[in-house]
């Protein structure tokens, strides 16, 4: 990223549509910032060949060098290109160190799942990480544009959640192959399919009709709560609530073909190109 289309919404880094043309220019340098502090961390966390512990070894490290420059202190040599701008950006705009701290978190607990197959239990457990690992964007960003109270907190999360969300259905085929499983096991259970080995059963789901139902209920979730966030437009001024309402509705599209798609998106990725902007565009208009 720095991206643009709406689609991008839910790309990787997933929950970062940041510095498009749409966006204030005085607010992309510490947009930027934050987008390569996030990137860098769950590069971390997920590229490469290291193993867990180096990978945790390294987020510990990290989160040191975050501390570092919060309270005026230098970084480590080792990520000053993303730690020097980012005290810049802090420091012009008194960022709060709480949701990058909570993004950390999130990226650990990335670590720690994968290395042993780790599954979500049931809706809380997977909301919780989604209240660390998503929500804290959109926070950010409202810190940046001013945006406060209650109200506006709410419905941020509720969207930065629901993007999380669909990012997972999106995902499906890419990530139960990795190893990452986030349908929640008390929903599967729901639907008939009890799951005591994750690495076996994940792959071996099939696109039948308690798939097909328990994706379909996953997909209504994450509406659900889009919906919970919908008049947060309203109160982003300028072209940064057209911002919000393409990246919304991109989302949204993607949501779309997953419900289309049903259980099919554990084979295949559902996407948004070219062909959807008309529509999206469309949608923009009328929220």
């Amino acid at each position: 990223m720095p991206r643009a289309a709406p689609s991008a919404a839910i790309d990787h880094y997933e929950n970062f549509p940041v510095a498009s043309w749409l966006c204030p220019p005085r607010l992309r340098p510490p947009i930027a910032a934050i987008y390569h502090f996030a990137r860098t961390a769950d590069d971390l966390a997920d590229e490469g060949d290291a193993s867990p512990d180096q990978r945790l070894a390294d987020l510990v490290a990290y989160r040191a060098d975050l501390h570092a420059v919060a309270t005026g202190h230098a970084p480590s040599p080792r990520w000053a290109p993303v730690f020097a701008p980012l005290a810049v950006q802090m420091r012009a705009f008194d960022l709060p160190v709480q949701p990058l701290d909570d993004l950390l978190s999130a990226f650990e607990q990335d670590v720690r799942k994968t290395a042993v197959g780790g599954t979500y239990a049931d809706w809380p457990e997977l909301l919780d990480y989604c209240r660390r690992s998503a929500n804290p964007v959109g926070r950010l960003l409202l810190h940046l544009y001013g945006v406060t109270g209650d109200e506006a907190l709410a419905e941020s999360d509720a969207i930065c959640t629901a993007l999380q969300l669909i990012n997972f259905w999106q995902d499906l085929s890419v990530d139960i192959p990795r190893g990452r499983y986030y349908l929640p096991l008390a929903e599967c259970a729901a639907h008939g399919i009890v799951i005591t080995d994750a690495a076996r059963q994940f792959a071996a789901l099939q696109p039948d009709q308690s798939t097909t139902t328990l994706i379909a209920a996953c997909a209504h979730h994450a509406s659900a709560s889009m919906q919970k966030g919908l008049k947060l437009v309203h109160r982003i001024p300028g072209r940064a609530g057209w911002e919000l309402r393409a990246v919304v509705q991109g989302a949204l599209r993607v949501l779309d073909q997953v419900d289309t798609l049903g259980a099919a998106v554990l084979r295949q990725r559902p996407t948004v190109g070219k062909a959807d902007a008309p529509r999206i565009l469309w949608r923009m208009l009328w929220m």
